[in-house]
């Protein structure tokens, strides 16, 4: 039945139209029709491009007919996240001050998955400023988890993962600075892979100023999806060169392949936070796996993240303060400035002279862990060390800071540009978990076998959530 192709997998919808099993204008059809069933209850697609995709499908479907191929995604439905430049269509990144802020051109991303063939049929909402871990904002309102409506989507791109889980289409775009990949694809039961430092260009035309430097070493974009052999797909895509981002490097997304089994170390150390037992199970279950598929799973001691999360907390927070403070300042509601307060409140802030300094030790930092992932190439960790959070949980300080400190070992990977990703290891209190795939810098392909390890026996956790809907 072509009403059910928006089930599909991208990779499964790529075979059938180049196959010709069904067209581009089918699959399309069909992915808006569920979006409209779904969205009005979750809003999580906050931007409607229905009818410009179904003509750009048919536009598909008659250049197969003539023998050309636009790409690896031809035809393939996709959204964009509304806090990354998509010609002639608002970034709005969730303030109200910006709902007339028109990209005048296109983000690398979003070129890359256009050059592919890719058809973006909307975008999805982030909060304000995507600067929090769940999804609302005055302008485009909050996004639900369609795994329970009390739950956090996750954030900041809970409405792509939102999207994701509830059938609208397999790839969505999404980006991370502290975790806002990996903790909706944890939150909604999806696959990511926070990709490391110089993977995917980067860069909005419609930025009136460069990020600062921790941001531009912290921040990457990348996809949401159901499955991981679509997070391969669209991250390779993803992943082409773009001369715009100086930070982009030439590197084969395919490395070479090690000797001997794949050494995976293990932790579960908490750094005081009061883990909860079955996210200890969970990574316990996941090393079962890795270890059945002939991975070697040992639970050794890591380098600490403390020292990461340590700068996080006191130098990307002055960094934040000086770039991103004065917008929430002038442009933000009040649940986003009192959210920035208590980012403000976490560590210690240092002067301008303790940020050259936390600079200057991120080296350290990363010298230890590379070190470290020489010997033991994958790291398996905890990733949110509690339970999904509720939708409203971080708009007092005491949440704000159970959502940091539960998600350390989020926010520190990134200070240090390592590579991650995120699988779901099934449902803790009836809500989605995931748990942490660390790799070295460039593997992301090794992270996304182990993941794929891990998925082959969970399963796919939006088929089990659409027969609940």
């Amino acid at each position: 039945m072509t009403d059910d192709l928006w089930k599909l997998s991208a990779t499964d919808m790529r075979k059938g139209i180049d196959a010709k099993d069904f067209s581009a204008v089918e699959v399309m059809t069909s992915v808006i029709g569920r979006t409209h069933t779904t969205n009005p209850k979750l809003n999580a697609v906050v931007y409607d491009y229905s009818d410009k995709a179904i003509a750009k499908a048919e536009r598909a479907d008659e250049a197969l007919a003539r023998g050309e191929h636009w790409g690896p995604l031809h035809g393939i439905p996709v959204t964009i996240k509304v806090n990354v430049d998509y010609e002639g269509t608002p970034n709005t990144n969730g303030l109200p001050a910006l709902a007339h802020n028109i990209a005048p051109g296109n983000s690398p991303v979003v070129q890359n998955l256009l050059n592919a063939g890719a058809i973006i049929f909307g975008k999805t909402n982030t909060p304000e400023l995507s600067m929090r871990g769940t999804t609302d904002n005055p302008l485009h309102g909050l996004t639900k988890n369609p795994w329970d409506e009390r739950a956090s989507p996750g954030g900041s791109s809970g409405g792509a993962s939102s999207a994701c889980a509830a059938g609208m289409g397999p790839i969505h775009h999404g980006n991370d600075i502290a975790g806002s990949l990996r903790i909706p694809a944890s939150a909604c039961g999806l696959a990511t892979v926070k990709s490391g430092l110089g993977r995917v260009p980067a860069f909005n035309p419609s930025a009136g100023a460069e990020r600062g430097l921790l941001s531009q070493l912290m921040s990457v974009q990348g996809a949401i999806c159901r499955e991981v052999r679509d997070v391969r797909f669209a991250t390779k895509v993803m992943a082409a060169r773009d001369v715009r981002d100086p930070w982009w490097a030439p590197v084969p997304f395919e490395g070479p392949a090690l000797p001997g089994p794949i050494k995976v170390a293990v932790t579960k150390e908490s750094y005081g936070y009061p883990i909860h037992p079955e996210i200890v199970a969970s990574i316990d279950r996941a090393a079962g796996y890795l270890r059945n598929a002939g991975y070697q799973v040992e639970e050794v001691e890591t380098p600490s993240i403390k020292p990461a999360v340590d700068a996080w907390l006191d130098a990307v927070t002055l960094e934040l303060k000086e770039t991103l403070g004065p917008v929430a300042d002038q442009h933000g509601s009040k649940t986003i400035q009192d959210i920035f307060d208590a980012y403000y409140r976490f560590g210690k802030m240092v002067d301008y002279k303790g940020y050259m300094q936390a600079v200057a030790n991120r080296s350290a930092m990363v010298r230890a862990w590379a070190t470290f992932l020489e010997e033991w190439p994958l790291v398996l960790s905890p990733f949110f060390m509690r339970p999904m959070y509720d939708y409203d949980h971080d708009e007092t300080f005491d949440g704000v800071r159970d959502v940091f400190d539960a998600m350390m070992y989020s926010y520190s990977i990134n200070y240090m540009g390592l590579p991650a990703g995120n699988i779901s290891i099934g449902l803790i209190e009836g809500r989605p978990s995931g748990v942490q795939i660390i790799g070295q810098r460039f593997r992301e392909d090794m992270i996304l076998d182990a993941m794929q390890v891990v998925e082959d026996q969970v399963g796919i956790m939006a088929h089990q959530l659409w027969e609940r809907m």
